[in-house]
């Protein structure tokens, strides 16, 4: 793979794209088609590392499985808590949600598994979920010694006894949604209570409708309270996957960026995303959006103007706007992501340093950053600490600025591996590859 991407700047933007399908919404559809009994058909699955590694662990663990990449159709015997395999050891590089999302369904069957991945996963907290699932009946530990709330995890899985529980929500919604993803499998319906703020509601609420799709019952999140039904398992369903639309954020801020219009296909404002809300901030700005039946549309107007906005429900959107911010008229201030740092990397000091590198004043504190553009932007090579968001945001930069060079772009193979092809059909861009 190429060492770096250098981008050249472009003319005005008009372009139109629907983006592959939706990494979220692919596996948790994939977790409840594998614990409904029967065959199950998803359609606009996602391929990329974060789904190839929920994939092959539910192909690890027996399960018959079968994808066709031309059409982005999969195929999956759902065997519901009778496993084929009854001990496995998982490598789940570093998707969070793969990690989190199996350690909650595992817990229902049963046999003795490992869950593992990269450095970097091993640094990332799980200890509100392996807390939440011991109090529902679960033998859930961490095994890592230096860091005793992350990966790797080892679970004796003899059933999920259901009842209630408290959850963290303020440190990662993925808690929350895994134990709701595996709840139906209890053997007692399971009541949730929210401890501390919510963060990325929109996510969670993805997981309810999810879960309504495939037959479960599940009420909430309300006035802090989450109840599954566990008389109602997972049936087998034939599920279209939406378009990502975090990696929609990109093409929709490119116009923000270089000029012109960006029109994504396969969105509307009814979502199940709340990631589509990523153009009521570039709206503020003073971008001209449009909502139509399948499709949502940029256009850049007459200047850009810096805003102050708490970005706790999109925060997957975060570098997108700070690459925006840079040409924006005034500071922009973003809070609310306080849970951006134990991400792929800390999305807010890391951010902050490359920021500075492109010549921007940034001011960085608990839960959000301040951005203050300068001048100009200076050229610049960009570390992207191997986290996909920060290659596929900074590059954006390289449109409307000379300079720009992103390394690492193999990276932003974890949720889109297309993504340098598709960022220069749409936006009529040079990208050199540098080896």
């Amino acid at each position: 793979m190429s060492r770096a991407v250098r981008i050249f700047p472009c003319g005005p933007i008009d372009g139109s794209i629907q983006p592959p399908g939706s990494k979220s919404i692919t596996n948790r559809a994939l977790i409840c088609a594998a614990l409904a009994n029967g065959q199950s058909t998803l359609r606009g699955v996602l391929d990329s590392e974060d789904t190839q590694v929920m994939i092959h662990a539910w192909n690890k663990l027996g399960l018959s499985i079968r994808h066709d990449l031309a059409t982005a159709t999969l195929e999956i015997d759902g065997v519901g808590i009778e496993l084929p395999c009854h001990s496995a050891d998982l490598h789940v590089a570093n998707s969070g949600t793969t990690i989190r999302f199996l350690t909650a369904a595992l817990s229902t069957c049963h046999g003795d598994f490992r869950l593992d991945g990269v450095p970097r996963m091993r640094e990332r907290p799980i200890g509100d979920l392996l807390e939440t699932l011991r109090a529902l009946g679960a033998d859930v530990t961490s095994e890592n010694k230096e860091h005793p709330d992350c990966p790797p995890v080892l679970l004796k899985a003899r059933g999920l006894a259901g009842g209630h529980a408290e959850i963290a929500g303020d440190v990662s919604s993925q808690f929350l949604s895994g134990v709701m993803l595996a709840a139906p499998m209890a053997r007692s319906d399971v009541r949730l209570t929210l401890r501390g703020h919510l963060v990325s509601k929109p996510y969670i609420d993805m997981t309810r409708e999810l879960m309504i799709a495939f037959g479960a019952r599940v009420t909430g999140p309300e006035n802090g309270q989450v109840l599954v039904t566990s008389s109602q398992k997972y049936l087998a369903t034939d599920y279209t996957i939406e378009p990502d639309a975090s990696a929609a954020s990109y093409f929709w801020a490119a116009a923000a960026i270089a000029g012109g219009v960006a029109r994504v296909q396969g969105l509307t404002q009814k979502s199940l995303q709340g990631d589509v809300r990523f153009c009521e901030v570039l709206a503020k700005m003073g971008c001209h959006v449009s909502y139509d039946e399948n499709s949502i549309t940029v256009q850049r107007g007459d200047k850009l103007v810096g805003v102050d906005v708490d970005m706790a429900d999109i925060s997957d959107t975060v570098q997108t706007l700070a690459a925006v911010a840079l040409f924006a008229q005034g500071p922009t201030r973003v809070c609310g992501v306080a849970h951006n740092r134990v991400k792929e990397t800390d999305r807010i000091s890391d951010l902050a340093t490359e920021l500075r590198k492109l010549g921007a004043q940034v001011d960085e504190f608990h839960d959000g950053l301040t951005i203050t553009p300068g001048p100009r932007i200076q050229p610049a090579t960009i570390e992207t600490y191997r986290d996909h968001r920060m290659a596929m945001s900074m590059a954006l930069v390289g449109l409307a600025a000379e300079g720009i060079e992103i390394l690492d772009p193999s990276c932003t193979s974890k949720t889109y591996p297309n993504y340098w092809e598709d960022l220069s059909l749409f936006a009529s861009a040079h990208i050199q590859r540098i080896d």
